[in-house]
């Protein structure tokens, strides 16, 4: 009978080993379970009913946002739901036509009968879009979002157009300077669609989402954390009179503005600096003058353009890797222990979203033409770095360095080194490490600048002139060259300090001290008095 209590069976069958005491911890309850699920005294486990506490909390945002939207709905249309006008108004008042966007996604999604959603239909649906977070899913999202839903799934080059048109406006409303146009911002779309499409009238979504991730990973995903943070904290941006007692819903103004300068978004369009040509200056057209342009004229004007505008440096901010466009940060503090060590933590974090500066490093047109104009200015950057060689036939390419131009007879840069050709077509002709040479001096070598991995066969060939570039075993005449710095702002004084000690250097070396006797043997003594100044050594006696 002493061991009457030493073991018991589960319900299960299975035997429940008692704590150390001898007597099982189990409790009586007569009036059955509890309404939660699991008896008193136990713990709960991470599960069932805990996981879906969790989902309502995680997204108790939308849930509120589409009773606030319903309400506007009821008072506007005397519809019981949430339709595309009231949606895009509210929830992207920026950018309406992306809000328009997106609903009918939402709407196609569920399959609703009506142009309205309801409630329901409309968190479930919110709640589904959220939880993505594979980027191909992100990606294969937006390119099905911007094509014609209510037919095939193929995507047509204006649909693509469209959704890159989106991107840049988003980015750009962003930038630091306030939001940006760029007058060749069709040229630029219009290449990355020429080249993804090859004039073919329609692709498969699945095709030009590879092809995008292949060639413009970047552009994208920063469309997605706008969604997503415009569902998840309009509900506390949008204002109500008849909710000012709610506080679920009513916010201060300084929340609001917090909300609204803070979208996660990397900020990955560089500032161009203002040293570069005259970005924002319209050049004269055809039809700005009473006479028709010259063969000359048009090639003086095409020369004139710049060669990195604006809608150029956001398409490379988004295909090159990200340490072309990383943003800048401030160093730490020097004394941890300061007082205002918390609003230089905060400071900290702002300046994180501010973008890189690309500074102009050396321009053809301004700077002069030729290897040793072109060594002067780029040799010494120890920063990642871009040239761009325009060409005859409206060629441009761009040949992306991430290290040092060092003149060497080896090939140099790391696996982000890049060649691409950004018109007519955009194409990212190859990214591979040990890619880039340039030699001007070497013998027995191979001279000029030169990219692409295999010795044999370059992707890019600049003779030693840089006067001339082969692709593909044709030769174009380079019209123009830029050189921009892409490193952080120390980097570019570090060069600048080098040419100054250079410059020193030149002028001391040039003043050199003789005497007497090395004077009378000097060949400028001889060519002074073939110039009639016998006694040019008047003034020392």
């Amino acid at each position: 009978m002493g061991n009457a209590h030493s073991s018991k069976s589960s319900p299960g069958g299975k035997p429940v080993i008692p704590p150390s005491g001898g007597v099982p911890n189990v409790q009586q309850h007569p009036a059955g379970p509890s309404t939660n699920g699991a008896p008193k005294g136990m713990t709960r486990s991470a599960s069932g009913a805990d996981l879906q506490d969790r989902l309502q909390t995680q997204y108790h945002p939308v849930e509120k946002l589409g009773k606030i939207l319903a309400k506007k709905c009821e008072d506007a249309h005397g519809i019981n739901g949430i339709t595309e006008d009231i949606f895009a108004r509210y929830v992207f008042p920026k950018f309406p036509d992306l809000g328009s966007k997106l609903f009918k996604y939402l709407r196609h999604n569920s399959r609703a009968k009506t142009e309205h959603l309801g409630l329901t239909a409309f968190r479930q649906q919110c709640e589904k879009f959220l939880s993505i977070l594979d980027d191909s899913v992100i990606l294969e999202n937006y390119v099905k979002m911007f094509g014609d839903l209510n037919e095939t799934e193929l995507i047509k080059p204006d649909n693509l157009k469209d959704l890159l048109r989106t991107c840049y406006n988003l980015a750009m409303a962003h930038y630091q300077d306030g939001p940006q146009t760029c007058r060749l911002l069709d040229r630029t779309l219009s290449s990355v669609v020429q080249s993804c499409f090859f004039s073919k009238e329609s692709l498969s979504s699945g095709y030009i989402c590879r092809w995008l991730e292949n060639n413009v990973p970047r552009l994208v995903p920063p469309i997605h954390k706008y969604c997503v943070h415009a569902l998840s904290t309009s509900h506390r941006i949008i204002i109500d009179n008849s909710m000012k007692n709610n506080s679920d819903t009513v916010v201060s103004i300084s929340a609001i503005n917090a909300g609204e300068a803070s979208y996660g978004l990397e900020l990955q369009t560089p500032i161009l600096e203002k040293g570069s040509p005259n970005f924002n200056a319209k050049p004269a057209t055809e039809g700005s003058s009473s006479k028709p342009l010259t063969q000359a004229d048009r090639e003086r004007l095409i020369i004139q353009q710049p060669l990195l505008p604006l809608s150029e440096a956001w398409l490379l901010a988004g295909s090159l890797p990200p340490s072309y466009s990383r943003p800048q940060s401030i160093q730490p503090p020097l004394n941890s222990n300061s007082s205002n060590l918390a609003s230089h933590v905060f400071m900290a974090k702002l300046l994180s979203m501010v973008p890189s500066h690309w500074t102009l490093l050396y321009d053809s047109r301004q700077d002069g033409s030729g290897t040793n104009r072109f060594l002067h200015h780029v040799l010494g950057y120890r920063g990642p770095n871009l040239i761009l060689f325009r060409c005859d036939d409206e060629l441009l390419f761009c040949v992306a360095n991430p290290s040092e131009w060092r003149e060497t007879h080896l090939y140099i840069g790391d696996e982000d080194s890049c060649c691409l050709q950004l018109l007519p077509k955009f194409v990212m002709l190859e990214k591979k490490a040990k890619s880039l040479y340039l030699n001007t001096h070497i013998r027995g070598y191979p001279k000029g600048l030169r990219a692409g991995s295999d010795p044999r066969k370059p992707v890019l060939i600049v003779d030693e002139h840089f006067e001339k570039l082969e692709h593909r075993g044709l030769q174009h005449k380079i019209l123009s060259i830029e050189v921009w710095g892409c490193g952080n702002p120390s980097q570019r004084e570090i060069q600048l300090d080098i040419k100054n000690w250079q410059i020193k250097e030149a002028e001391r070396q040039r003043t050199v001290k003789m005497t007497a006797a090395d004077w009378m043997d000097h060949p400028d003594r001889y060519l002074l008095e073939l110039g009639g100044r016998q006694n040019y050594n008047n003034s020392s006696s």
